[in-house]
């Protein structure tokens, strides 16, 4: 783009009366620069006029380029693992935010599967997520050792949850996840793979680690065809709390949300999952909106 300093051409009078316009140019780029004054732009033989606005990001093109090629805006392609539950939901908000989302839902024969599932596809149809993958694994079932998946063991209340990692751990469940997601993302040609595991205010899972994540990310490198694509843990670090009013600003739909562990018409209230999740909307200062069987402090 040729700026060259030059004043508008009095004969543009497709330059007159401020005209909106068609274009937006990154200050600083091609050559155009902020600086309180109008400069000369050239345009398909003619000269237009650049209005600069001081105290602004970008510098705004007169309907003089309206000839000239828009810039290609199409979003880079990820991939979202989404569970239904509420960190999977923000974590899905946001990579809607950033990108053209596709997302995978894994089925593991959990207590909740088909509650899950119609979160999963409520939360999509509510992002406008159209590329969707629903993968049904049978290995955890068979192989049992979680309370979640083996229906011999009981899910324990909150309070008899200690130090140790509960039972409610399902064996290395994340990596299964990661790996259809990592598959999936390298046909959809992805370059991120998003997922809502979270360290603070968890159950301790060891596969919601930042150092499980890394490594993860080593073995992809390694491992897929052109090595480029990247898990991102937005919310690892985060707080529940500061999840939920992450949500909130996002306009996540936590009312299609679940995160029960044992029941799927209204949520227990009693399981860690459930008792983590009201303290978190109770030191956001909002209101749960998801049905619960026993009444819950406000």
């Amino acid at each position: 783009m040729d700026t060259g300093g030059q004043s508008a051409n009095p004969h543009c009078r497709a330059n007159r009366g401020r005209q909106v316009a068609s274009r937006l140019v990154p200050a600083g780029g091609k050559g155009v620069r902020l600086g309180g004054k109008e400069h000369g732009v050239a345009c398909g033989g003619l000269h237009g006029r650049v209005e600069s606005l001081e105290q602004h990001p970008f510098l705004i093109l007169s309907s003089c380029l309206r000839s000239a090629p828009m810039t290609n805006l199409k979003k880079s392609r990820a991939v979202v693992l989404l569970s239904g539950g509420m960190d999977s939901c923000v974590c899905a908000a946001l990579a809607v935010r950033d990108h053209d989302v596709a997302a995978v839902h894994v089925s593991y024969g959990q207590r909740t599967e088909a509650r899950e599932q119609r979160s999963f596809a409520a939360i999509c149809d509510r992002l406008g997520i159209k590329d969707r993958l629903v993968v049904r694994n049978e290995a955890f079932r068979a192989i049992g050792g979680s309370a979640l998946t083996d229906m011999n063991i009981a899910v324990p209340q909150s309070h008899a949850i200690g130090q140790d990692i509960p039972v409610t751990y399902v064996p290395f469940r994340n990596a299964h996840f990661l790996s259809v997601a990592v598959s999936w993302g390298e046909v959809l040609e992805a370059g991120k793979i998003y997922i809502g595991a979270v360290e603070q205010d968890s159950s301790g899972y060891p596969d919601c680690r930042p150092a499980y994540y890394q490594a993860f990310n080593a073995v992809i490198k390694a491992g897929t065809k052109e090595g480029r694509i990247e898990i991102v843990t937005p919310l690892i670090a985060m707080r529940k709390s500061e999840i939920v009013r992450l949500g909130l600003e996002l306009g996540a739909p936590f009312d299609l949300t679940w995160s029960c562990y044992s029941r799927e018409d209204s949520a227990c209230g009693v399981c860690a999952s459930c008792v983590l999740r009201l303290r978190a909307f109770r030191e956001a200062g909002a209101a749960d909106p998801i049905p619960y069987a026993v009444a819950v402090r406000p």
